[in-house]
């Protein structure tokens, strides 16, 4: 059904603009309206579940100038929760779909839709926006969006930054949160990444010899029983999609659990585990998209004090919130801009320094590039994501320090795709 009139919009707005409990300096005017429809450029970064809420809540406030950008395609599984989609919509883009479904039910809406990676676009891309908008289920998708904004907040002097303030919503079942981030004066994504909970990941001992949870048997028939029996042919990729490769899997995590005495094994917990999928909880996300348009609409107008700057939302048992201000951290691997230091032995090799950036939830960095300035030369000590360096710098993950000529106290430079600006770490010996 579509929207009788864009003048419910504006009456909505009218009334949002002149409650009480408003910012002392602001003063209600028509222009604000305008302003909001017309000038005021968002981009929302995903159009899942939460990203297809976000979506809704901000044309029905009346922001028209809205851009959506999502690399994923629609899938069977996605229909319960994502209401912008269709049957017919399945296998196209959900940017591209999310945006038609809008533009037909809202009279005089004309979004734009991406379907592209957030890395394939530049600073000049990103800049063009008032405020970015996150509905996304990847840790390291708001780390690269976060260090975005950052960088383009830096490259000017502090009169003249453009601050494009990053709205950051996230659920989880019945779990969720809102924050808000201005790049260089509020605490970033990378100040909390403790807050995000840790991938889940089995330890292969566990699950080849000692399996204790129904994850576990579903994990071995996935990693081990799948390569060696090659069930749908050689070289076939498992598809979570694929019901008939998720009952495969399915029957052979529930032998296996059977024979150690294990319980719980189903399909839907199988297709969950194949495809990491995250519970989704369709209420969680209108009321996480919610707040998040709530607070894109007070710092477009500035008419009410914006959140300052973590709220938690507990639907479990009962209605619970709580807001706290996060505090920067002094030391922050992004937006502090300062050497992280670490510790590591003497006699370690390079390859030390690469296992504790992956294994520390504070660093978390998977495909790391390192560089050094030593003696005066910009040295590369390894390169992971070009296959030919990576080639030809591997052997210098066995070699230790001295061999390398790194000293006490050298800073090694690092650039990893999480990150759009590089990162510097200081070495120190234990």
């Amino acid at each position: 059904m579509e929207c009788e009139s864009p003048r419910v919009n504006q009456i909505h707005l009218s009334r949002l603009l002149t409650r009480a409990g408003m910012t002392p300096d602001f003063a209600p005017n028509p222009d604000m309206v305008s302003y909001i429809q017309d000038e005021c450029k968002i981009l929302v970064v995903g159009a899942g579940g939460l990203g297809c809420e976000v979506l809704k809540c901000l044309a029905m406030t009346g922001f028209k100038n809205v851009h959506v950008i999502d690399m994923d395609t629609i899938d069977l599984s996605n229909l319960n929760r994502q209401f912008l989609f269709r049957q017919s919509d399945i296998g196209k883009s959900k940017a591209e779909a999310a945006v038609s479904t809008i533009n037909k039910r809202v009279p005089g809406f004309n979004y734009t839709a991406h379907y592209k990676k957030i890395q394939d676009y530049d600073e000049s891309f990103y800049s063009q926006f008032n405020i970015v908008v996150c509905g996304l289920d990847s840790v390291e998708a708001r780390r690269w969006i976060n260090s975005m904004l950052l960088g383009i907040a830096l490259q000017a002097d502090e009169e003249s930054r453009n601050i494009i303030p990053l709205i950051d919503g996230g659920t989880e079942g019945f779990k969720g949160h809102c924050r808000v981030v201005l790049p260089t004066m509020t605490a970033c994504i990378e100040c909390n990444m403790d807050l995000y909970p840790p991938q889940e990941n089995y330890p292969m001992c566990t699950i080849a010899n000692t399996p204790r949870l129904p994850e576990h048997c579903v994990e071995y028939a996935k990693v081990i029983q799948w390569p060696q029996e090659h069930p749908f042919g050689e070289g076939v990729p498992v598809d979570g999609d694929n019901p008939e490769h998720v009952m495969w899997l399915f029957r052979q995590a529930f032998e296996r659990a059977n024979s150690f005495s294990i319980t719980g094994v189903t399909y839907r917990l199988t297709q969950g585990v194949t495809k990491r999928i995250i519970p989704a909880v369709a209420s969680t996300n209108a009321s996480i998209a919610a707040l998040c348009v709530t607070e894109a609409l007070k710092l477009a107008t500035s008419s009410y004090p914006h959140l300052n700057n973590y709220m938690m939302f507990n639907n479990c048992d009962g209605v619970y919130t709580f807001n706290f201000e996060s505090e920067r951290q002094e030391n922050c691997l992004v937006c502090s801009r300062v050497a992280q230091t670490i510790k590591l032995g003497k006699d370690s090799v390079l390859r030390s320094l690469l296992d504790h950036l992956a294994e520390n939830p504070l660093y978390n960095i998977k495909s790391p590039s390192l560089t050094a300035l030593i003696g005066g030369d910009n040295k590369t000590l390894y390169i992971s994501n070009i296959t030919q360096l990576e080639i030809q710098t591997r052997p210098n993950l066995d070699l230790t320090w001295p061999e390398l000529g790194i000293t006490e106290g050298q800073e090694i430079l690092v650039t990893d795709p999480v990150f759009k600006l590089p990162v510097t770490f200081k070495l120190s010996f234990e």
